[in-house]
């Protein structure tokens, strides 16, 4: 069994972060290995989308929703100038 693809750690460890994507409010913990943004720079967007909640001094979600909608007004355009 130990020449599988897979092993049974990695699949669980695959199937939570798969979890982790579909979630709609998730941590600033989580948030920062979704989209590889450091901290900082994720609360200064997370807050400027709107997509905070704060449940306590301690306890802060972001709405993954709300912030990938916000992130999208800063997609480029295709270039068509470009050969590949």
């Amino acid at each position: 069994m130990e020449d599988q693809y897979y092993d049974i750690e990695r699949r669980t460890a695959i199937k939570e972060e798969a979890r982790m994507f579909r979630r709609k409010f998730i941590t600033y913990e989580q948030a920062e290995i979704i989209y590889s943004i450091s901290h900082r720079k994720l609360r200064d967007i997370a807050e400027a989308a709107g997509a905070v909640y704060r449940i306590n001094e301690v306890s802060v979600l972001i709405n993954k929703e709300i912030f990938d909608e916000y992130l999208e007004q800063f997609r480029q355009p295709a270039r068509t100038d470009v050969k590949i």
